[in-house]
């Protein structure tokens, strides 16, 4: 009898369908090194393209903000990351919908000299915990909510990289004209030097004032260096970005339509919307927070009440078969879970208060974004309409005087000079303009111009 029943109970556990272990071994030095050898596949880019924007047409000859913003997708890290994140809370909260396990005990006994037609007895309880009600329904809750937060993560990480792409490909850009410029400053700062050298040495100007230019020019040489630096550390943080290789941005050329025009700031660019604050994913990912506080609260509330436990059974003693059943109570604490009801009241007080902190930051960060926009833009209009006009026109004003003769090669020297550093000025006026829009493309999440705007809704999401 007792064998029966082990098999039984041993077949009932093969239709179950058992999970196997299987090892994953992950190994750093081997990551590093697949890391490293990461590259920018064309095909495989393309295909992610019309993923997510169908309607756009990438040649392949210049690598965009769209191009880069779907290689990244499949070779970041931190988005691979915030999407296992969200993988995985999505299957939590599928086991949760599972329920208690059952505990079954077996049992047996043997009775010396016993006077029935057999001295053994077999048994099976169980425990049964009625996963109903309150309890069940606040769990799978705050389980879902929690999975919906690991989406917002999801999200939030996509549009962190976007984002890191399009200032790093800012930088680099601006910084590599820095450097054409400063080249050429650097050059019209020699001949200047040298013919203010020859002024001093007869005695036709005064070394301080040589001095005075010598510092300049080492000045500008400075510039350059820091370009070439800011340069470098922009192409870095660009792969990083992306996920690939340094090495990797050295072959490819980069292309922005429009980057020496930003479109000008519409009324949906400065608007102070709900939507636009209810788009945000920190703002979304804030709500679920406080949402699954909400439901942790039900089920501490529910938990006063003592949990029931039923437990069938089977019993065969010496012949006799019985059929026991229990009813068990879990009662709650002596408090009557007052002391974890305050403490999850409180945790939903802290997310409520994090939900207004988010939404203030988010409304303060559009407002600062669009004055500073304004302000950027009207600062790139003044330096273009006033001073490179200026400039120029005093730049050809002295190539028409040298060549006749009314001036010599300082004064000429000194008009080329003014001329590099309102191109210089150019440059700091439209990385302002650039860093503004970056700004409130931030605080609005959501892109103002250019390719991304041809991404379909919802085509970034998670894919399984």
């Amino acid at each position: 009898m007792f064998s029966r029943f082990l098999l039984v109970v041993s077949g009932a556990a093969g239709l179950t369908g058992c999970v196997t272990y299987h090892s994953v071994a992950v190994v750093p030095v081997e990551l590093a090194r697949t890391y490293q050898s990461r590259t920018l596949d064309p095909a495989t880019t393309s295909a992610e393209i019309r993923r997510i924007a169908p309607s756009a047409q990438w040649s392949g000859d210049a690598w965009d903000r769209l191009s880069l913003f779907a290689a990244a997708l499949q070779s970041n890290p931190a988005i691979a990351e915030a999407r296992a994140h969200a993988r995985s809370a999505e299957a939590s909260a599928k086991a949760a919908r599972a329920g208690s396990p059952i505990t079954l005990t077996l049992t047996a006994e043997y009775a010396g000299n016993a006077p029935e037609s057999s001295p053994w007895l077999y048994g099976v309880t169980s425990d049964v915990p009625l996963d109903i009600g309150q309890r069940r329904a606040s769990r799978i809750d705050a389980a879902g909510y929690a999975a919906l937060a690991a989406h917002y993560d999801y999200a939030e990480a996509v549009w962190t990289i976007r984002m890191a792409i399009a200032r790093a490909m800012t930088d680099e850009m601006l910084a590599a004209r820095e450097v054409a410029i400063g080249d050429g400053l650097a050059q019209v700062r020699a001949r200047q030097v040298a013919a203010l050298e020859r002024r001093v040495a007869g005695g036709e100007a005064l070394r301080s004032d040589l001095e005075r230019l010598r510092a300049d020019a080492a000045g500008d040489a400075r510039r350059v260096v820091d370009a070439q630096a800011k340069r470098s550390a922009a192409l870095s943080a660009l792969a990083e970005a992306v996920g690939v290789a340094p090495d990797t941005l050295n072959t490819i050329k980069l292309g922005w339509s429009g980057f020496d025009a930003p479109a000008p700031l519409t009324a949906d660019d400065v608007g102070k919307s709900e939507a636009a604050l209810l788009t945000r994913a920190d703002v979304l990912r804030a709500m679920a927070a406080y949402d699954q506080a909400e439901a942790d609260l039900r089920l501490e509330v529910a938990r006063q009440w003592p949990e029931v436990h039923v437990g069938p059974g089977y019993t065969w003693e010496r012949g006799l078969v019985k059929l026991p059943f229990s009813l068990g109570l879990v009662l709650p604490p002596l408090d009557l879970n007052r002391a974890n009801v305050d403490a999850a009241e409180a945790r939903r007080a802290e997310a409520g208060a994090h939900v207004e902190a988010v939404v203030a930051r988010a409304q303060a960060s559009q407002d600062a974004a669009v004055i500073e926009s304004r302000a950027a833009r009207a600062a790139l209009e003044r330096v273009r309409a006033v001073d490179i006009p200026t400039a120029k026109r005093f730049a050809e004003q002295a190539d028409q005087q040298i060549a006749g003769g009314a001036i010599d090669r300082v004064d000429w020297s000194a008009a080329q000079v003014s001329l590099r550093l309102a191109e210089l000025a150019e440059i700091d006026a439209l990385r302002r303009v650039h860093a503004a829009d970056a700004a409130l493309e931030d605080a609005l999440r959501r892109p103002l111009d250019g390719p991304e705007l041809q991404i379909a809704p919802q085509a970034t999401g998670e894919r399984q």
